[in-house]
């Protein structure tokens, strides 16, 4: 996959009518001669640019951290807070309504008992590999720029990746960089590289698959 190939699928797309909302780019890459059950993927990628849509962090601490956490982030839990969340319902509502959780790391014991069983099974657990479990002192508003341009790649039943790497308001270039930054990832967790690689295209919300 190259430059100009993402150019021409990006152009076929743009033949397509016009919605009336801001449609999201999709990346579907399918994998082959790869055995996800015996070695599932499950990884971050984080892209040079935001794809285009708010993402949502909570953020889970105490006091000597929450003055950093209320300017960075869009929900603070405070450790005095927790035992509000004893309910699963409360919990399965954050989980929906928020895209990534940092905790601060001397309460992950408390995260993990509370809130583990629900953000784990959706795969939402504050992430030390994406730098989601951090000290007290620590300064979230470099990590809140990263997770604003992180996407998940996950490929545990099918063999197949499908994510957003933009909207149709943003310029081609952020776009174009952002699918070949995936690309190079997927190729760097793969086994084989380009031989596990069947094919990638790109679509909108709304949109049949183009080709790339």
């Amino acid at each position: 996959m190259d430059k100009d190939q993402v150019t021409k699928a990006l152009a076929e797309l743009k033949k397509q009518p016009k919605k009336k909302f801001s449609q999201s780019y999709d990346l579907v890459i399918n994998l082959k001669n790869i055995d996800i059950k015996t070695n599932p993927l499950d990884f971050f990628v984080t892209m040079p640019h935001p794809k285009g849509r708010p993402v949502k962090v909570a953020c889970f601490c105490d006091q000597q951290l929450s003055e950093n956490a209320s300017k960075n982030c869009d929900l603070v839990i405070k450790e005095v807070d927790f035992h509000k969340y004893k309910d699963k319902k409360l919990v399965k509502k954050l989980a929906e309504e928020y895209d990534y959780f940092i905790a601060q790391a001397n309460l992950m014991t408390q995260v993990a008992t509370i809130f583990g069983k629900v953000l784990g099974t959706k795969g939402k657990m504050p992430n030390p590999k994406l730098g989601c479990v951090v000290p007290p002192t620590a300064n979230l508003e470099p990590l809140k720029k990263k997770l604003v341009s992180t996407v998940r790649l996950a490929a545990k039943k099918a063999t197949n990746f499908q994510l957003i790497v933009g909207k149709e308001d943003q310029p081609d270039d952020i776009i174009i960089e952002n699918i070949l930054a995936v690309y190079q990832a997927v190729l760097k967790h793969v086994p084989n590289e380009q031989q596990n690689v069947k094919n990638a295209s790109l679509k909108l919300t709304m949109s049949k698959p183009v080709k790339i």
